[in-house]
């Protein structure tokens, strides 16, 4: 069975893939990560692991972790099942690497962009020949609401929310009208312009707040919260097969 590893900022993705079959799925705080893994192991048989961290680990972690399960940690050096011509390979986040997998084995020639709606919003493209070449990079719905606060002086800290109205009739509905449909605009936008450079474009919305921003957009997307998971899950066994 493969382990799966996604470390964020404050939080840990885990999930078990039978080849690619999703078995098991938790989430927890990043400082339990040694003691949740420990119990994973207990409970489960583990052949191999992956690793993917937006976040810093201290190699001291990592060792741990490979004392517990033969674990492959994901880099740009990593062997990936696409053609990767983004221009400072050594930048992109394993996370963005992660899902351009994902789309190219679930969408097999076929051009793709796919949005990720976490901290950032990311927006990665691959073409039907399985050749990525980048894409854009956002502040996500939280930074936003942050951003507001943060750089102004009286503007409250809102927790997301969808308007009541395209026009805030108050200061807090104000803000929720241009942070949401600001980025809803924006989502839309990019999603047009690709669309008009791409044909037959698939669209897949993933991320932290796929559920809150995917009742508000338009139909035509998939909405898959497990996609970085699934891309992590299908590098392991590219590598396995290729080693």
């Amino acid at each position: 069975m493969n382990l799966v590893i996604d470390v964020g900022n404050t939080r840990v993705k885990v999930a078990l893939y039978k080849e690619t079959t999703l078995c098991y799925e938790t989430v927890f705080l990043k400082r339990r990560i040694i003691s949740e893994l420990k119990k994973i192991k207990k409970e489960f048989i583990i052949d191999n692991a992956i690793i993917s961290s937006v976040a810093s680990l201290s190699k001291i972690l990592i060792n741990k972790i490979k004392n517990l399960f033969p674990l492959l940690q994901l880099d740009y050096k990593t062997k990936i099942p696409f053609k990767n011509n983004y221009k400072t390979p050594e930048t992109l986040g394993v996370d963005r690497i992660a899902l351009v997998a994902a789309a190219v084995e679930s969408y097999s020639n076929k051009n793709v962009l796919v949005i990720d709606a976490g901290t950032c919003i990311t927006y990665d493209f691959v073409d039907d020949n399985g050749i990525y070449s980048g894409g854009a990079i956002a502040p996500g719905v939280q930074m936003r609401y942050k951003a507001l606060n943060t750089f102004t002086a009286n503007l409250p800290l809102l927790k997301s929310d969808y308007p009541n109205n395209l026009i805030g009739n108050s200061t807090k509905n104000a803000i929720h009208s241009g942070v949401v449909y600001g980025l809803l605009f924006e989502i839309e936008g990019i999603i047009t312009r690709y669309e008009q450079q791409n044909e037959n474009l698939t669209v897949v919305l993933t991320g932290g707040d796929t559920n809150f921003l995917a009742k508000r957009l338009k139909n035509g997307i998939f909405a898959n919260p497990n996609f970085l998971l699934e891309g992590l899950n299908i590098i392991l066994n590219y590598n396995l097969k290729n080693d």
